[in-house]
This record gives structure tokens, sequence and C-alpha cells, in this order.
């Protein structure tokens, strides 16, 4: 069995036994696991409205997936991209309604906006890792708080002491109506398409350019890329600020889309901590981070559909997350255990 199928296999596999192993806690909790899944599936897939609003969920997962993953591809763990999602958002928020432009010109400038803070705040993980080798985990935990509490301090004196800013302007929100028509009114809105563009960005920029593959062999061993006569400082902050880059966009996305506003947080929002279980799922590739966002969007709201349907709570949910998580990360036993059936299987 070759390593690829083994690397596809091993996610594949953990998913269906931590489905198993969920059922089974169901079982033990009192609930029935057919009923339970049964409405999982309606909640996600049911109909039109359902759809809509999962891929609607599932877009700030691809981003924050992208943005864990390509700090993982360069050697580097960005644990700060629930930080810098928060400021992306606040950014995003700020350009779409205190700037009064042309559709074509106001929409991408409050992304762009996004994008910058996010790349920023990540920026300052990178220098303080590149400049006075403080580890990036420790940096950018702590500026996860530090987000949150400046964010809450700006909506705060923008709105005069209230809890939220004001609405994006028409000419920068990502809804569109022909979208809204198309799945029954959901909240569905174009971020899909900007993360789908930036998962082929990221393929791009690591596979097919020169500072990609400086970025990923920096990540692979500092010595030989400095050796080689690249500069691993500089690299180290690159990579970092375009990780920022990814969670700020994730963060427009709720900021012009979702929400069309910023508001106070009274903790965070998950979606960059589970950025992390989203890149881990997807093997830190572009197109894997696809579909780890698919499975957390989509159990995520899903797992709105379980009380109602079939009285389970939606901590169900997380704990059969949690458990597919645990059996990605003993991705070693599943990967010996394939490896040594391929072999029995070849030596037949």
């Amino acid at each position: 069995m070759s390593n690829r199928l083994i690397n596809i296999l091993v996610p594949v596999v953990s998913i269906i036994v931590g489905l198993l192993v969920g059922a089974v806690v169901m079982l033990v909790s009192g609930y029935d696991p057919i009923l339970g899944y049964t409405a999982l599936w309606n909640g996600i897939f049911g109909d039109s409205y359902s759809i809509g609003n999962t891929i609607r969920q599932i877009t700030p997962y691809i981003l924050a997936g992208l943005a864990v993953a390509f700090a993982f591809r360069t050697g580097l763990f960005n644990i700060g991209v629930e930080g810098q999602l928060l400021m992306g958002w606040l950014a995003a928020a700020w350009v779409g309604y205190a700037v009064e432009l042309p559709r074509i010109i106001h929409l991408p400038l409050a992304i762009i906006a996004a994008a910058v803070a996010g790349g920023l705040w990540a920026f300052l993980v990178g220098f303080l890792k590149a400049r006075l080798n403080v580890h990036e985990v420790i940096s950018s935990i702590m500026l996860n708080y530090t987000a949150l509490y400046i964010t809450n301090a700006i909506i705060k004196s923008l709105s005069d002491g209230g809890f939220k800013t004001e609405t994006v302007l028409a000419s920068a929100t990502l809804r569109a109506q022909w979208l809204r028509d198309l799945t029954d009114n959901s909240s569905l809105h174009l971020g899909i398409i900007i993360a789908l563009l930036m998962v082929i960005v990221m393929w791009f920029l690591l596979e097919k350019t020169t500072r990609g593959y400086e970025l990923k062999a920096v990540g692979f061993n500092q010595n030989a890329a400095e050796y080689a006569g690249m500069s691993v400082k500089k690299n180290i902050i690159l990579a970092m600020t375009i990780s920022g880059m990814f969670a700020g966009l994730a963060g427009a996305m709720e900021a012009l889309g979702t929400f069309q506003n910023a508001s106070i947080k009274a903790g965070f929002t998950g979606v960059g901590f589970d950025g992390i279980a989203v890149a881990l799922l997807g093997a830190n590739t572009p197109l894997g981070v696809v579909f780890g966002a698919t499975l957390f969007g989509s159990l995520k709201y899903g797992a709105l559909n379980m009380p109602n349907a079939a009285g389970i709570p939606e901590e169900m949910v997380s704990i059969i997350i949690a458990l597919i998580i645990f059996f990605v990360a003993c991705g070693y036993v599943i990967r010996l255990a394939l490896s040594k059936f391929g072999s029995k299987k070849e030596g037949k």
C-alpha cells in the first residue's frame, strides 16, 4: 500500500472510527444513535436552507485551516489564528461602514484591510520569533487575548459605549440576493468563493513558486536553508505574516458576510482554534483543509438540529469531533495498521 494512499486513508478511518465510537457514547448516554445521526444529516442536507447555512459555516473554517496549515508547512505553529481573525474581523467591519465607495472598490478594500490586519498581528509573532527567538506558541497565545481585549475596546469606542459597530454598507457586503433566493433565504454568501480561491493561492505559492520553496526549506531545516543562502529570519517573518493574512480573511467572512458588523465578544469565537484541528485532519494540504473544514462546518451546523429532532444535546457533537481529532492524533497507530494490512494483502 503506497504512502499516498495511506495518507488519504488515515483521516478517513479516523472519521469513521470517531463516528462509531460516538454512536457507542450516545447509546451509553441513553440516546438513539440512529436517530441522532439522522437528525445530524438532516440538519446538514435536509433542505436548501440547511445546505446554504452549512456552506456558510464551512467558509471561515477553510481560511482558518489554511492559516494553520500554511504555518505548519513552513515549520511554524500558529496558534494565534483566533486573535488574527478578530483583528481582521474588526478591520473589515470598520472599512465596510466608515468608507463610502463603489462596490467594485469598497468590497475588495474591506477584504484587503482584513488580510492586512491579520497579517500585521501575525507579523509580531514572526518578528519576535526571528529576532528574539521567542517561541511562536507562547507569543501567539498571549496575542490572542491581547487581540480580544483590544478589539472589544475599539468596538466600544466606535459604538459610543455600545456592543457592536454599525452595519456594513451594501457596497461592502458579501451577501448576494441570488444566493439567498437559491437557498431559501439562508445566510450563504460569496465568501465561499474567496475561501476556495485562497486554497488555490496557497497551493500555487507553496508548490509552484521559488518563494514557497524557500519557506518550506526553512521550515524543514533552518541550518541547511541558511547554508544554501536563504534568509531564515526573513522567511520566518514572511511565513507567519502570510498565515495571519489567511486568518484575517476568515474574520472578513464573518464581518462582511455572516454578521455584517463587529461586536464585543465575551470570549473567543473558537474558529481559530478549530482551524488547528481542520489543518490536522487535512494533513496540512490545501485540498485536505477543504475536506477538514467541510467536516467541521457540517458537524457544527448540523448539531443545531439534534436537540429538537432527536432530543440529543449539541455537546454530543463536540464529543464526536473530539473523538475524531483523538483518532487523527493517533494516526501513527492507524498508519501502522494500514501498512501491515497492505503488506499482508500484497504477500498473498
